[in-house]
C-alpha cells in the first residue's frame, strides 16, 4: 500500500475537466500501431502509449484512455486484448485447451464467434499475476493529464470461459467480480469505465450482469463508467436488441455515467434515454466506428443536438465514438477523433 502510494504522488493531478458541458471522450481501444507490433518491447508499449495521449490532446479530447496498450500482445497484435489479457493472468484459468474442451465449449452455443474457450477454470479464481494497479500506473506516467482506464465486464469473460471448476455461470461470473474489485480502489485515474459488449443482445441475463458490474463500481474510488455497445468483431455488429429493453438494468448499475452506443442505432433508441435515471449522466456514441467515412464537425454537431433533444438540456454530459477504434486505420481513427471535437464545439457555439 506504501508503494503505492508513493507511485500515486509522482503521477499527474487526476481531477476531470469541469468545463465545458459536454464533454468529450473515446472510448478505449486504438488503432493497431504498426511499429509497435513490428518491433514490440516494454519501451515501445510506453512510446506508444505516449503517442496516443498526445494525439488525443491535441485534438482536443478532454478525457483521453490509453489506447488500451497496457493489454498489447506481440502475438495477436490486430486485437485489443480486453478477453485474453485477464484470462491469462488471472488465478485457476488455464490457457491450455484440449479438444475435448473445445468441443464441451462449442456444445454451450454462447459464444458462436468462438471456436474455443479462451481458458478453461480448474480452481478457485484468485489475483494470479493480474495487476491492473501497474498497468495504470504506466499510463498514467505519460498520460499528461486525467485519463480513462477500461476492463472488461466479468459477465463478458465468464462467457468466453469453460468451466470446470464452480460448474455454475452466476459463481463464476461473481468470482471473477471479486478479483476484479479488488484492484480497481487504487488505480490512479480519473475515471474506471467498465466494458460489456454482449449483454445488449442477453438482456434476460441482466440481473447477473449487474450484480457483478456493480462489485466493481463500489470499489471505485473516483469517477465511475460503464460502456455498452452492440459488439464489434471485424467492425461489424454481433448483438441483436435495443437500448429500450436495457433501461430497467442501466438504472441498476451504481455507475457515475454511461458510455452507449448510438450512431449505428437507429434514431429510436434516443427514446430509451429518456428512461435513464438522473443521477446517471448520459454518454452518447455521435461517431460510427464500423464505418469509414470521417464525420463532418456539422454531422457531429447534428447527432448532439439530436440526443439533447430527445433526452433534454444537461442530461448529456460526454460524447465519443460508438466503441474503440481497433478495427480502423489510424489515418481514419485520428480524423475521426478531430471530427469529435469539432463537432462538439460546433454545437455549443465554441470557437
Amino acid at each position: 500500500m506504501a508503494l503505492a502510494a508513493q507511485h500515486t504522488r509522482s503521477l499527474p493531478d487526476q481531477s476531470l475537466p469541469t468545463s465545458p458541458e459536454i464533454l468529450t471522450t473515446t472510448v478505449g481501444s486504438y488503432s493497431p500501431i504498426d511499429w509497435l507490433a513490428a518491433l514490440p518491447s516494454e519501451q515501445a508499449v510506453v512510446d506508444a502509449t505516449t503517442v496516443v495521449f498526445d494525439t488525443q490532446r491535441r485534438a482536443g479530447i478532454d478525457l483521453p484512455t490509453d489506447g488500451e496498450l497496457y493489454r498489447f500482445d506481440p502475438s495477436h497484435p490486430d486485437t485489443n486484448g480486453m478477453i485474453e489479457y485477464f484470462i491469462r493472468r488471472i488465478g485457476g484459468i488455464s490457457t491450455e485447451v484440449g479438444i475435448s474442451d473445445g468441443r464441451a465449449f462449442r456444445e454451450k452455443q454462447e459464444m458462436g464467434f468462438r471456436r474455443k474457450p479462451a481458458g478453461v477454470v480448474v480452481d478457485a479464481l484468485g489475483e494470479g499475476s493480474l495487476d491492473l494497479y501497474e498497468a495504470c500506473a504506466r499510463s498514467a506516467s505519460v498520460a499528461g493529464g486525467a485519463f480513462k482506464f477500461t476492463l472488461t465486464s466479468p459477465y463478458m469473460l465468464a462467457r468466453t470461459l469453460l468451466d470446470r471448476h464452480y460448474n455454475d455461470f452466476e459463481a463464476l461470473t461473481l468470482a471473477i467480480a471479486d478479483v476484479l474489485a479488488e484492484q480497481v480502489g487504487t488505480l490512479p485515474c480519473a475515471v474506471v469505465q467498465v466494458d460489456e459488449a454482449n449483454i445488449p443482445g442477453s438482456p434476460e441475463h441482466a440481473p447477473l450482469a449487474a450484480e457483478a458490474i456493480n462489485r466493481i463500481l463500489d470499489r471505485v474510488e473516483g469517477e465511475s463508467a460503464v460502456h455498452f455497445c452492440f459488439g464489434n468483431y471485424g467492425g461489424q455488429t454481433i448483438q441483436a436488441g435495443s437500448w429500450k429493453a436495457l433501461t430497467d438494468f442501466l438504472n441498476s448499475l451504481r455507475c457515475d455515467h454511461l458510455v452507449l452506443e448510438l450512431a449505428h442505432r437507429p434514431e429510436s433508441d434516443l427514446e430509451a434515454l429518456k428512461d435513464i435515471d438522473d443521477r446517471i449522466a448520459l454518454g452518447v456514441g455521435v461517431v460510427d466506428i464500423k464505418v469509414n467515412h470521417v464525420e463532418s464537425a456539422d454531422e457531429i454537431a447534428g447527432r448532439i443536438e439530436r440526443a439533447v433533444g430527445a433526452v433534454g438540456d444537461g442530461r448529456v454530459r460526454w460524447v465519443h465514438p460508438d466503441c474503440g477504434f481497433w478495427m480502423l486505420k489510424r489515418s481514419v481513427a485520428d480524423r475521426k477523433i478531430e471530427a469529435l471535437t469539432a463537432g462538439r464545439d460546433r454545437f455549443l457555439g465554441r470557437p
